[in-house]
């Protein structure tokens, strides 16, 4: 396709693992057990996708409890009361709270990767966690015997070891999810949390190669949890300049439910780094009606008028179920999506005379 198109990443679990996860939590299913139903779903993902005719997949993370504290399954050391994420309907997220040193990942996600790769011969995309995102979990009171410092030195290390060993095991592209970076400018309206994302984050991306970059990219959104968002009000102008400063060769950016997509593209356009590639939402996850190809084709069409076609692809604005448990949103309306996500996107390019 001359309009590359990627999915970002999670998608809804189906029934049986649904069941298997509660029966599993309850100490009616065993771990061993429950790896099986949770490779199935990668199984049936992976082919479902491929009929979508979607020439990059992903393993829809349905071995993950969720897309930021994977890396913490069998960890010590955690408390339950961390950071609060609030959402625009009223729910909460909570992240756990880091309790001792040392810090270490004790699952990668590249053992999802590997795993999906059995399964198929098309390129396959793993998304990671960003650095900074993790770096929540560290209290604000500190730890006695492990400073912040330290802290962030593994937590770096750690990050880079995940990322080197997903392009090692043959990703197409390994994305940090970074949906901290907008929220991070509702917190904190000066910006200088965000500041201290970008800055952790390229810490851990100026390790790689150019020609390593060119597999790296950073998705960007308002979050999409049950339907809801936790930072949609806040514009893209204060974002975007930064974004577009850390040290990758794409960008994936929700913009199907924009308000105003004209005003970020154009803000893009003005930042975007040359060489590198701006994949650019045209699904809505939180939508509950199936976009039309037609409607896919024409916001690549605007998005072509800001930003040059060599420099344009298209993604979904975010996972359909960044959280295990969120079954907001079908398997078969998500597919649905992810199909019109494509065919549009061919139109596109046909328009487009590509």
């Amino acid at each position: 396709m001359s309009i590359p198109t990627e999915p970002i990443g999670s998608l809804p679990r189906p029934p049986a693992l649904q069941e298997a996860l509660v029966a599993h939590a309850e100490g009616r299913l065993s771990a061993s057990e429950l790896e099986k139903v949770q490779d199935q779903a990668v199984a049936d993902t992976l082919a479902m996708l491929e009929k979508t005719g979607s020439p990059v997949l992903v393993d829809g993370d349905q071995a993950k409890p969720d897309t930021i504290t994977y890396p913490l399954q069998g960890l010590t050391g955690l408390a339950p009361d961390g950071v609060v994420v609030p959402y625009a309907d009223g729910h909460t997220r909570r992240l756990p709270r880091l309790t001792a040193g040392p810090f270490r990942y004790q699952v990668r996600a590249d053992a999802h990767l590997r795993a999906a790769r059995g399964h198929t011969d098309l390129p396959v995309k793993q998304a990671v966690v960003a650095p900074s995102a993790l770096s929540l979990l560290y209290p604000a009171a500190g730890i006695d015997g492990y400073s912040r410092e330290a802290f962030l030195r593994d937590l770096a290390d750690q990050s880079e070891a995940e990322i080197r060993a997903c392009l090692d095991a043959g990703a197409h592209r390994v994305q940090l999810d970074f949906t901290e970076g907008r929220l991070s400018l509702k917190l904190d309206p000066s910006g200088g949390v965000l500041d201290q994302f970008v800055e952790l984050n390229n810490q851990v991306l100026e390790r790689f190669g150019e020609k390593e970059r060119d597999r790296l990219g950073v998705h960007t959104s308002p979050g999409a949890d049950q339907d809801s968002t936790h930072s949609l009000d806040v514009d893209y102008a204060g974002l975007l300049p930064k974004l577009f400063q850390l040290k990758v060769g794409n960008f994936y950016l929700q913009l199907a439910s924009e308000p105003d997509p004209g005003h970020v593209l154009r803000i893009a356009a003005q930042h975007l780094p040359a060489g590198t590639r701006l994949f650019i939402g045209v699904i809505d996850p939180l939508e509950p009606r199936v976009e039309t190809a037609e409607e896919v084709r024409d916001r690549v069409l605007t998005a072509a008028e800001h930003v040059p076609v060599e420099q344009l692809g298209t993604c979904d604005d975010a996972g359909f179920a960044p959280y295990a448990d969120d079954t907001s949103t079908s398997r078969d309306l998500a597919f649905a999506k992810i199909e019109a996500r494509v065919r549009g996107t061919r139109l596109a390019a046909e328009a487009l005379g590509l």
